[in-house]
């Protein structure tokens, strides 16, 4: 959700710590790249990688184009990289040094003054969560982030190991910038089909109606990963799938689909309205949470042909590790519009098919006046959201067979991005948030309030797992759904997990 006009943003400079790292080569450098395709980046800009490792700018754009030609969804075309890449550069300084951040104001200095222009200083926290707290000081106590309207700091996730440490880090951010400087980043709330959500609800008078406990049965939100956690065993061994999927992600992905209209588009309205709904989700407490959360851990088994580790093999994995790879829990919203309506909740490494997609489950259709014939394929209406790999929605409905007799069966009606817009490229998250950021657009980041409840809503759950140990790890193999425990807990209630086929290729 992006600015509202097609106006480039002003002059930028960015800043990325970290910049010779993993998530720059990956993600933020081919989004600015694309961006600059686009044409939205701003007719002055520098990017200026920062670290200790020795480059030269040669050698770090190098670095940098092998990153375009392996992860971009653009490749290097019509020497468009000679051009961008001018404005790429490397700054070598130790972040943990605070004589070091003179460099980076000497550099400030120089591109306004060969520029002739004020211009965004933007700073990318691409590190190590230990390590955000120590630059963030630095940065405030030096000079260059005194202009609250130009400055900003952008912090990736996780944001907190837990609600206590969120609410530290949040406290010593807020003394040292204004909340309007400080952009918590989500890559979540980038893509089209999340951003997509609001216009289906609010712009449309066929849904809004029925949103709501009236005509709603249930949701089902599920974002499924056929991957381990790979390289990042020492990383998982601290946060576990409920930390790093369902506390940001999904309970991110709730607030789109459960909050109330916005007045406007504004960015703390929008924000208000999705912290109303972290607020109104019914406190659980650590004696309920076996009713209401399951955890998994993969063992070891075959993936597409290929045999698999357990998690406990992994590299800088604890070989009795009880940390979590699956997560399956229920939420309910304690106000008007929800009464009563479960929200289901799944996420898993190794899953069957990767996918990340939210069911808005209705309530069926009374179908007494129909013959029995009818009622054997009968199914509720459902509406589809899919966010990855397939970017559509769908809605399915009743309708009849062709023939001589009143035979049913559900159909499907599906709005596809890649249909509808063969010819234009959907952008990379990073690339609508990144021009949030240069544009000074908070609306899809996360405000202080909201990290700390979206930390409330699940801290009785790790609370009660840090205190009771599981005794049945790894309790589900590679290429599965998750362990049985997550069938049971919607099945309670009568209802059971969906699972779409995925799409044939043509």
């Amino acid at each position: 959700m992006s600015s509202t006009n097609s106006q480039k943003p002003s002059a930028s400079i960015i800043f990325i710590f970290g910049g010779s790292g993993d998530l720059n080569q990956r993600k933020l450098t081919p989004a600015l790249y694309n961006l600059f395709i686009d044409g939205w980046m701003p007719e002055k800009f520098a990017i200026v990688g920062l670290g200790r490792s020795e480059y030269s700018n040669e050698k770090f754009r190098s670095h940098l184009l092998e990153g375009i030609q392996q992860f971009s969804r653009r490749k290097d075309e019509n020497g468009k990289w000679a051009a961008f890449s001018e404005s790429v550069s490397y700054l070598q300084m130790d972040a943990e040094d605070a004589a070091s951040y003179k460099k980076i104001t000497d550099t400030i200095q120089k591109f306004k003054s060969d520029w002739n222009v004020e211009a965004n200083v933007i700073f990318y926290l691409a590190v190590a969560p230990q390590l955000v707290p120590d630059i963030a000081k630095k940065l405030g106590e030096s000079s260059v982030c005194k202009d609250t309207k130009s400055t900003r700091i952008v912090v990736e996730k996780p944001f907190g190991h837990d609600l206590q440490s969120a609410h530290d880090l949040n406290t010593l951010l807020a003394e040292l910038f204004k909340e309007d400087q400080i952009f918590r980043i989500d890559h979540y709330l980038g893509k089209e089909t999340v951003q997509n959500i609001l216009a289906l609800r609010f712009a449309n008078a066929l849904f809004e109606p029925i949103w709501n406990r009236n005509y709603i049965d249930h949701v089902q939100i599920t974002v499924a990963e056929t991957v381990g956690v790979e390289e990042r065993g020492g990383y998982y061994e601290q946060s576990g799938a409920l930390r790093d999927m369902v506390q940001n992600h999904i309970l991110q992905l709730m607030c789109m689909v459960a909050m109330e209209a916005p007045v406007n588009f504004e960015a703390n309205e929008i924000r208000n309205k999705k912290v109303d709904v972290l607020n109104a989700i019914k406190k659980i407490t650590k004696e309920e949470v076996r009713d209401y959360a399951v955890r998994g851990q993969y063992g070891e088994g075959w993936l597409k042909g290929k045999k698999v580790n357990g998690y406990r093999e992994e590299e800088k994995v604890d070989k009795r590790s009880n940390v979590e790879t699956f997560v399956a829990a229920k939420f309910y919203i304690d106000n008007w519009r929800w009464d009563k309506v479960p929200f289901y909740v799944r996420t898993g490494k190794y899953m069957h098919q990767k996918t990340s997609v939210i069911n808005i489950q209705f309530k069926p259709a009374p179908h007494y006046a129909f013959p029995e014939e009818a009622a054997e394929t009968w199914r509720p209406n459902r509406l589809t959201i899919s966010i990855q790999p397939e970017m559509d929605i769908r809605l399915r409905f009743q309708a009849k067979r062709p023939g001589q007799s009143m035979t049913l069966n559900p159909v499907d009606m599906i709005f596809s991005y890649k249909d509808v817009y063969p010819e234009d490229h959907e952008p990379e998250a990073y690339e609508t948030l990144l021009l949030d950021v240069m544009e000074g657009n908070p609306a899809q980041f996360m405000r202080a309030d909201q990290v700390e409840a979206a930390w409330a809503v699940v801290m009785p759950i790790i609370e009660a797992w840090q205190q009771r140990a599981p005794n049945h790890f790894p309790n589900y193999s590679p290429d599965s759904w998750g362990p049985e425990d997550a069938e049971a807990l919607i099945a309670k209630d009568g209802h059971n997990w969906i699972t779409l086929a995925p799409k044939e290729n043509k």
